[in-house]
């Protein structure tokens, strides 16, 4: 704001030079001394071109042809400022002294081209000769005649009406990366009195509809002077309404009520010539609301209090406060939500629903892949900070959470949440969650979960809703891509799990093993305990053990979290009246998720169940063998000899008195 009001001081210092030699000097001197005196004034060379007009009726003023003004020297060759004609009215009366009235300043089709280079310089650092940037002069030196300090003597002006038409704006800052452009600017503002207020209105033209912005400054004296002045501004654009209420200063300093409403994020940004933040649904990508206490000082610190942020469909609670002179700005920031959707973050396609955007493809169905739509995490580096959240519940699609608690420290594009309590499906997770983006995105995380709900969970999560009960186990893990797919395919970790009573669905073993076939039916069981590992987005388990009122079961095989596929081979066995094995059928559960295929393997059934019969058959041929030699060749094997040993020594002696016999 404070530029704008330096802005007009040259351009005001420019219109008085030439009135003032109206009456003395040709147009072409007086352009000509104007310029000269502009260049002195600040430090840029001005150039007036064409021909400059003087009007003593029914105004009293001059108007010019084009007027340039140099940009910095560590700029480029386009000017600081350029206009097409530049017109100045005043009072006859300012002549013979009192304040300077303006009667009329316009500039045609002007151009403003400002900068900040990477070492912060900026472009638009200008002052007004004999006027300090506070509109006095330098108290410091005492008056020659008197040895007095002088008393303040502002830049006493007022301004009847200023009109800038049909301007563009450019704004480069090579620190940030940010650049601004805009077209078709028009500009006004109405100054009658110095110490009082001054009331502005800003359009800009996009291509669909204008952006205004309208507001009063109170005692504008005062702002210049660097004091507090009230500002009451509204911007309106399409598909929103921002406004502000509060003092300023121009260091510059806000305090004051913000209310911002954007129902359309994409075509509020494009409005402004800007490119649309890439943010997830659910955390602004379609709509935008605030309404709170906002507080700025001169060392950029900003503070935001009691303050009610609404993004897309959530609503929270917010109080923040940041620091925006780091080169990475640092925002350490409490939110209270009810609900909070963020099932956008999970990267899954949805359907649009609005039919002026383009159709999106429909959710992927279980069993067919992950979403392969990349995950933008560049946001992860545009700040650092810690984030509390408490919520009654979180959605993030995949999966629910009830109340959650949780801190987030966010670091050089490393996001880590502690997960202080979070209630899911039943039960309890704790534990650390990092999502890492400075090398590439990745996922990782160590957490343990009790009393969860493996039915719920496991819908939630796979698709699977065959396996019911309360469950305790805890994981390590890790994953990395720019997809939810890449990130599932290249799973890492161990963990376990152990459960209480349950329910399988889908299969009766009981009935299988009894022979009554494999269609439909419930298993119950009392506890299930396994551990496994994974690796590159595959679920290893050899040691799942299930306990069931008359029976016993151990699994081991392949679920592919990445494939979302399972190879694995479940062996339930009927326990005898003495609790110990009996009967046993394997199953494999082979397929994808949405429809495995579950079917007993009858050859392996075969092998495991009769191995017992087939070494009692070979047991009881050895003995009746061993019976016949005994009885046909009078062998008796000595105490902890075999049979077999006995015949041979019972063979080589009697092979060794024949030979003695031989050769007697």
């Amino acid at each position: 704001m404070r530029w704008v009001f330096r802005g007009l001081g040259v351009l005001v210092f420019a219109g008085l030079a030439m009135v003032v030699a109206v009456i003395l000097l040709p147009g072409e001197r007086i352009a000509k001394i104007a310029a000269d005196r502009i260049s002195v004034a600040t430090g840029r060379e001005v150039t007036l071109d064409g021909e400059t007009r003087i009007s003593l009726f029914p105004v009293l003023g001059i108007s010019t042809g084009p007027i340039t003004v140099a940009n910095a020297p560590w700029a480029n060759e386009i000017p600081l400022f350029y206009a097409e004609s530049l017109k100045v009215g005043v009072e006859p009366r300012a002549f013979w002294g009192g304040d300077i009235k303006i009667t009329g300043l316009e500039a045609v089709a002007p151009s403003l081209d400002l900068r900040r280079n990477a070492e912060g310089a900026v472009n638009w650092q200008l002052g007004v000769e004999g006027v300090a940037p506070s509109g006095q002069v330098d108290e410091s030196d005492p008056d020659p005649e008197t040895s007095e300090l002088p008393r303040s003597r502002r830049l006493a002006l007022t301004l009847d009406r200023a009109l800038i038409k049909d301007a563009s704006l450019s704004y480069r800052d090579e620190q940030t990366g940010t650049v601004i452009e805009q077209t078709g600017v028009n500009f006004e503002l109405r100054w009658p009195d110095f110490d009082g207020a001054a009331a502005f209105e800003l359009v800009l033209h996009p291509v669909d509809a204008p952006v205004r912005l309208s507001g009063e400054l109170d005692r504008v004296g005062d702002f210049i002077d660097g004091k507090l002045s009230r500002l009451r501004a509204d911007l309106s654009a399409p598909e929103a309404q921002v406004s502000f209420e509060g003092d300023i200063r121009a260091e510059p300093e806000a305090q004051g009520f913000l209310n911002i409403d954007i129902s359309d994020t994409a075509r509020f940004f494009a409005a402004l010539g800007l490119p649309s933040p890439d943010l997830p649904e659910g955390l602004g990508n379609k709509s935008i609301g605030f309404e709170g206490q906002l507080t700025l000082t001169e060392t950029q610190q900003v503070s935001l209090r009691d303050g009610v942020l609404r993004l897309d469909g959530n609503s929270v609670t917010a109080e923040a406060d940041a620091e925006l002179a780091r080169r990475t700005p640092l925002i350490k920031l409490q939110l209270n939500a009810g609900t909070l959707d963020l099932s956008g973050l999970s990267g899954s396609e949805t359907q649009s629903t609005d039919t002026t955007q383009a159709t999106q493809p429909a959710p992927q169905a279980a069993g067919t892949g992950w979403s392969k739509a990349p995950i933008n995490a560049e946001g992860l580096g545009l700040v650092d900070g810690t984030f509390a959240l408490v919520a009654e519940s979180v959605d993030l699609g995949d999966l629910k959470l009830g109340k959650t608690r949780a801190i987030a420290s966010l670091d050089q594009s490393r996001l880590v949440f502690d997960l202080r309590e979070v209630a899911a499906y039943g039960g309890l997770i704790k534990g650390e969650f990092v999502v890492n983006n400075r090398s590439g995105l990745s996922v990782g995380g160590a957490m343990s979960a009790e009393s969860l709900s493996m039915e719920a969970l496991l819908n939630d999560a796979m698709g699977v809703s065959r396996l019911s009960g309360s469950a305790s186990g805890n994981l390590n893990f890790l994953g990395f891509g720019q997809s939810l797919h890449a990130i599932m395919n290249s799973l890492s970790g161990e963990g376990g799990l152990s459960t209480g009573r349950g329910v399988i669905s889908g299969i009766d073993l009981d009935r299988i093993m009894r022979g009554g076939g494999v269609g439909g039916g419930t298993t119950v069981f009392d506890s299930l305990t396994a551990t496994f590992t994974l690796n590159d987005g595959n679920l290893f388990n050899g040691d799942l053990s299930l306990s069931m009122p008359l029976a016993s079961a151990s699994g081991a095989g392949r679920i592919g979290l990445g494939p979302q596929d399972i190879d694995y081979t479940f062996t339930p066995r009927i326990l005898d009246n003495a609790g110990v094995g009996g009967l046993a059928i394997p199953v494999n559960i082979r397929g994808p998720w949405s429809n495995p295929s579950i079917k007993p393997d009858l050859e392996a059934a075969i092998d495991l169940n009769l191995q017992a019969e087939r070494e009692a058959l070979e047991q009881k041929a050895r003995d009746e063998v061993n019976e016949a030699l005994q009885k046909e060749l009078g062998i008796e094997a000595q105490e902890g000899q075999s049979l077999e040993d006995a015949a041979r020594d019972a063979l080589g002696n009697e092979l060794e008195r024949g030979l003695r016999n031989l050769f007697d």
